[in-house]
């Protein structure tokens, strides 16, 4: 089997920090070959390396048996190199053909686009890819499973035989996720070689031939991945063993009360939906994607005004439109994306942290005390083992983990009562992934009332006390803490079982 790349004793230096130490990677022909570590492990700087993002210091990279050295992503990309990054890179006011060739797009002898040369080249590309696909249409209409595969025929434009892809399942479902994996083994009957980037275990075993696993910027081992366990893998990645098992938790149902909610409404994704959270709680909420987790989620916090219904805090009403006031009576809320909501990317770690509870370091004369903002960030930063180099790092060098646990840090500082968890480990590695159950369940056992949203149904019996399942906006049901995957699935699918149900009865009334 020919060898597509060959990277070997690969050295990256920033500023403070040794990123890539003697590092080595091999991709063959016809595989998909699975880059494993956590977060800040190097697998990123890796590949930017491979991609032309990034010059190497050390080291040497051979492509298709061709000594490389790339001087940007168009170098690399014209030697058949191409990546699809987890946060797509396309241009959503522009169709699908003009997105796969821009800046390349096809002309005539007076040099005026050719439009029709320009759909039937993207044509050209789908029909290889086995994909119907509107080259037409604008991108920006498009669901994300069907952007992704623009992104990936645009990749193939360049007639790449070496692609990269980083967490290329994250914001897609079970069928999507299914239909990503029949393009991808079409791409190695084809001599595509991939490399495939992902923290979802049970992915990198369905899908990958061979695992390369990196951790603290060194190579660790390569391993055949059917003759290679989950466990083996974390362990590797890690460094340690993880305890993978559920726990026994305390009960909680003689708690009091520390949130209620009734009726509450707020169009076709908050359906009378009514529950109750105890202290010390985790409440876990489960459900497909679009049955309206988040939106209940954004109603308790404000985010979207409420339709109908009432909230009750210690036994309390609360009128609740706006998240000051939600932050006002003790609710935190980590939404599922970080980046744009959780987060002020270009700001420090420090600053960050204090963002929520700014107004208890300033002077009766308004001026902020920055020594003790620093104070107070180096103790959760230590508190919650967040990897930075200082307080004054901006976040967004940060790897996935520690800015999630950056997230976290600003609502404990700002001591809330009830914390709401949307999809709190997406992203992150395993080991950050241990280390962020670990605080959850020190901060339900420290009496925090909690509600945790997760596409992750391990992860939801893993944490839970209480499940809540939602599907199509409505509360269908309740589940123990030691219930079955396919409990939840059953109840998660409730309301569209009892539609067809209805349709099949009508169907059969009318024949």
């Amino acid at each position: 089997m020919n060898i597509l790349v060959d990277m070997s004793g690969i050295e990256k230096h920033f500023p403070g920090v040794h990123a890539l130490k003697s590092v080595q990677f091999e991709l063959r022909e016809g595989e998909v070959h699975a880059l494993m570590g956590e977060n800040g492990a190097g697998k990123s700087t890796l590949m930017k390396i491979l991609s032309g993002v990034y010059t190497r210091d050390g080291g040497s990279v051979q492509v298709m048996g061709q000594d490389v050295d790339f001087a940007g992503p168009r170098e690399a990309q014209d030697a058949g190199v191409g990546i699809i990054h987890q946060e797509l890179s396309l241009m959503n006011d522009l169709t699908v053909a003009q997105n796969i060739f821009i800046g390349r797009e096809p002309r005539n002898f007076l040099g005026i686009l050719d439009e029709v040369l320009l759909n039937k080249n993207a044509k050209d590309i789908f029909e290889k890819m086995n994909v119907g696909m509107d080259v037409g249409a604008e991108v920006g209409t498009m669901t994300i499973a069907k952007q992704q595969m623009v992104e990936i025929a645009k990749a193939l434009s360049y007639n790449s035989k070496i692609l990269i892809m980083d967490e290329p399942t994250a914001a897609l479902n079970d069928t999507e996720i299914q239909e990503l994996f029949r393009i991808i083994d079409q791409l190695k009957a084809d001599g595509v070689g991939i490399v495939y980037i992902s923290h979802k275990m049970d992915e990198i075993k369905q899908i990958s031939d061979r695992v390369t696993v990196m951790r603290d910027g060194e190579f660790v081992g390569v391993r055949d991945s059917k003759d290679t366990s989950i466990e083996d893998i974390i362990s590797m990645m890690v460094g340690r063993d993880l305890e993978l098992e559920t726990e026994q938790k305390p009960d909680t149902s003689d708690n009091m009360t520390a949130l209620e909610v009734k009726n509450l409404n707020r169009g076709k994704f908050v359906k009378n939906v009514s529950f109750s959270l105890k202290k010390g709680e985790i409440l876990g909420f489960a459900g497909l994607m679009g049955a309206g987790r988040t939106e209940v989620a954004r109603v308790i916090f404000g985010a979207d005004r409420l339709e109908s219904g009432e909230i009750f805090i210690d036994g309390e009403q609360k009128f609740i439109d706006t998240p000051s006031k939600a932050v006002e009576a003790g609710i935190g809320y980590l939404s599922e994306d970080r980046k744009h909501f959780g987060l002020v990317l270009g700001m420090d770690v420090r600053t960050n942290i204090s963002l929520a509870s700014i107004a208890r370091f300033g002077s009766s004369l308004g001026i902020l005390n920055e020594a003790k903002i620093s104070k107070t960030a180096t103790d959760f930063i230590s508190k919650l083992d967040i990897r930075t180099p200082s307080e004054k790092q901006e976040v967004k060098l940060l790897s996935g983990g520690n800015q999630q646990k950056v997230v976290i840090a600003k609502w404990l500082l700002r001591d809330c009562d009830i914390l709401i968890f949307d999809e709190p480990t997406r992203g992150v590695d395993v080991g950050a992934k241990s280390e962020i159950y670990k605080i959850l369940r020190d901060l339900a056992a420290s009496g925090k009332a909690i509600i945790v949203i997760s596409s992750e149904l391990p992860e939801i019996l893993r944490l839970s006390h209480r499940i809540a399942v939602m599907c199509e906006g409505n509360l269908t049901g309740f589940l123990p803490a030691n219930s079955s995957q396919e409990e939840i699935m059953r109840l998660a699918t409730a309301t569209m079982q009892s539609s067809n149900n209805k349709n099949n009865q009508i169907s059969e009334m009318s024949s």
